[in-house]
């Protein structure tokens, strides 16, 4: 697999890649702070190249999971990917200088209420585990030494044990009224999740004077803690 691939886009300035919802929402400040604003909204607007106040930059609206792909290979030069992508992408061709410290959560394990994880450990149940993240979950198991059965699914990962899909989950926590309203508690944290500012390697050699001010910048934005 490649790792140093060169940007191919005509555009000669800088593309970021961002995704909908949360990550881009709290992006935005940092943005303003380098004097970046975007000329659409991409909750609002169909387009998904947004040109920005600045003609030497642009912004490519992309699914959260496909962030690091677009930067790996050249399409975008930087972008913000959550530390939970990232993870199951392997972070080839990427460089990965800052913990932007935002769209903060937990991946954690999950249960139904009143299911008893501690002791189907400890007797070595093989448990049946539904998740997106299967790169992350398979490490942290198998580190525990815990046999389970992964299965992938892409969303309503509760749905799982309520329908005896699986016997746990393993998914990102934020304030656990998704849990709590589906009967399911957390009872193991795998770890703490941010979203990163990740550069593609090739543009980080051939455009740096243009990327480490916006780094430099980002980096003085970034709220401590």
């Amino acid at each position: 697999m490649p790792t140093d691939v060169q940007p191919r886009s005509a555009f000669r300035g800088i593309t970021i890649a961002l995704s909908k919802g949360r990550i881009f929402q709290d992006t935005r400040p940092l943005l303003a702070a380098a004097g970046i604003e975007p000329q659409a909204d991409p909750e609002q607007s169909r387009e998904l190249i947004i040109g920005t106040n600045r003609p030497d930059v642009r912004l490519v609206i992309v699914r959260a999971s496909d962030v690091p792909t677009y930067v790996q290979y050249g399409a975008a030069d930087l972008g913000v990917a959550g530390l939970d992508v990232l993870l199951e992408h392997g972070g080839d061709g990427l460089y990965q200088p800052l913990d932007l410290r935002i769209a903060r959560c937990r991946m954690m394990v999950a249960v139904p209420s009143g299911f008893d994880y501690a002791a189907a450990i400890g007797r070595g149940a093989r448990l049946r585990v539904a998740t997106k993240y299967i790169r992350t979950a398979s490490e942290h198991f198998a580190a525990k030494g815990m046999h389970v059965d992964l299965i992938k699914l892409y969303g309503s990962m509760e749905l799982a044990p309520l329908t005896g899909l699986g016997d746990a989950i393993v998914d990102l926590v934020s304030s656990g009224g998704t849990l709590r309203a589906n009967n399911l508690v957390a009872v193991e944290h795998i770890r703490d999740i941010s979203s990163r500012l990740i550069v593609n390697v090739a543009a980080w050699k051939l455009q740096r004077s243009h990327i480490a001010p916006l780094l430099e910048i980002f980096q003085q934005a970034v709220q401590p803690g």
